[in-house]
């Protein structure tokens, strides 16, 4: 062992508490404001079925209907890579797993929609009737990971009707079982940081007459205006949102033809690619980055219907969309049509399992300090393992082969998907 250096200081230890005391209410905001985020699955997407449509055998129907599009469309794994430009190595297992994913779970996230899409004529029934079949739905196995509905706003036109839609769909719930684990709320064409106030004290108001642990309900803000986005004094409105929300904000989804539309964007060119619409959405990322609160694309309106031709240019369209997103760190969005479920899922397993034997090598080295011909840091450490467990999480990839590329249990992944908030610039416990 060599000689050990002298080590003098020349400040008092008062010095050092001093900054610490003067930084305290600093530290405690940096808590509340960025907790980082939850560990929870997020959905790859979310679909939206009108409330006077929704029934019990909703998501079973979406997913044969996706797969009877694959048997007339492209019946086999070369006819779809050959559709999606899908490399001959990933050709069959993605195809493989696109089919397995629609006969055991073709839908990730489903809302009940009693917004835009919803043309019923009694609201009171069809609400409490989404209640009754989402309990139903969690109790005999067949529910969606995640489940809720989209009320209508609180602008003053509709604000009474989305309240007592809201309120009915909750008290159903809980009259029919209680509050599944899965369950969200969608408030849609959120303009104001007071309008999530507003709701936030009606969830208040809910929790608290049927005693309920206060923040159990949650809520995603949707952004489908302007004004959401950059305020009249020029903040950025969406930031504000967060804030307003409380803490039970969970998420943020970009509405594509609304907030298009808002900006005068013309029929024909209302899209998620749209240089407007990356401006929206690269706001909402840097608002919601550190807050536990995710961010979600908005879909495409071009329906895979038709003939086989038709139906393979929208393939395609939605697939490089899908693609598009996720290399942007958007790791959600909508699907309109059961004919979209295939190429979603296409996109995403093609994502995960292009990546993935890199993605392991390197947290592995980063893990047991072996080094590599990257340099990684705690953070991208971090994206590592985010990256492998959304793809365990969605089964573009499986636990074995995670387990054995990286030597680590999921358990471990886990852990360095969500470290303290210390962790990133002092270094993970291994």
């Amino acid at each position: 062992m060599g000689q050990q250096e002298k080590v003098s200081t020349s400040l008092a230890g008062a010095v050092s508490e001093g900054i610490s005391s003067s930084l305290a209410a600093v530290d405690a905001e940096l808590d509340r404001r960025y907790p980082g985020d939850p560990g929870t699955r997020q959905p790859v997407h979310t679909v939206y079925v009108p409330g006077n449509v929704f029934d019990a055998g909703t998501i079973r129907s979406w997913g044969d209907q996706a797969l009877a599009a694959l048997d007339e469309h492209a019946p086999d794994a070369a006819s779809f890579a050959a559709v999606l430009g899908l490399s001959d190595e990933l050709a069959e297992d993605v195809y493989a797993r696109v089919r397995a994913k629609l006969e055991r779970e073709p839908i990730e996230d489903l809302r009940v929609d009693f917004e835009d899409g919803y043309a019923g004529a009694d609201e009171d029934q069809d609400a409490a009737k989404a209640a009754r079949l989402i309990n139903e739905a969690y109790a005999n196995g067949g529910a969606a990971p995640y489940m809720g509905i989209r009320m209508k706003c609180m602008e003053a036109a509709v604000r009474d009707r989305g309240i007592r839609t809201t309120d009915v769909f909750l008290t159903g719930l809980l009259e029919n079982g209680g509050l599944p684990d899965g369950l969200v709320l969608t408030l849609p064409k959120v303009t104001y940081p007071e309008q999530v106030t507003a709701f936030v004290r009606l969830l208040e108001a809910f929790e608290k007459a049927h005693g309920l642990d206060a923040g159990r309900l949650g809520f995603e803000i949707q952004i489908e205006t302007s004004q959401s986005i950059l305020a009249a004094d020029g903040t950025a409105a969406v930031a504000r949102m967060i804030d307003a929300a409380e803490g039970r904000a969970t998420g943020l989804h970009y509405g594509t033809f609304d907030y298009s539309a808002c900006l005068g964007v013309s029929a024909a060119y209302q899209a998620s690619d749209h240089p407007a619409a990356d401006h929206a959405k690269a706001i909402m990322q840097v608002a919601a980055a550190g807050t536990g609160v995710r961010v979600s694309d908005g879909s495409t309106n071009v329906l895979p219907v038709g003939s086989t031709a038709h139906v393979h240019e929208a393939w395609k369209l939605h697939y490089g969309l899908t693609r598009r997103a996720l290399a942007r760190a958007y790791y959600q969005g909508w699907d309109m049509h059961p004919g979209h479920i295939p190429t979603r899922y296409a996109a995403v397993f093609a994502f995960y399992r292009e990546g993935f034997e890199t993605a392991a090598k390197r947290l592995s080295a980063y893990a047991n300090h072996t080094g590599g011909d990257v340099m990684d840091e705690p953070a991208t450490a971090k994206a590592l393992s985010s990256y492998l467990l959304r793809g365990l999480q969605c089964g573009a990839l499986d636990t074995a082969e995670v387990d054995a590329l990286t030597g680590m249990t999921r358990a471990d992944v886990e852990r360095f998907a969500a470290p303290r908030r210390g962790d990133l610039t002092a270094g993970v416990e291994r």
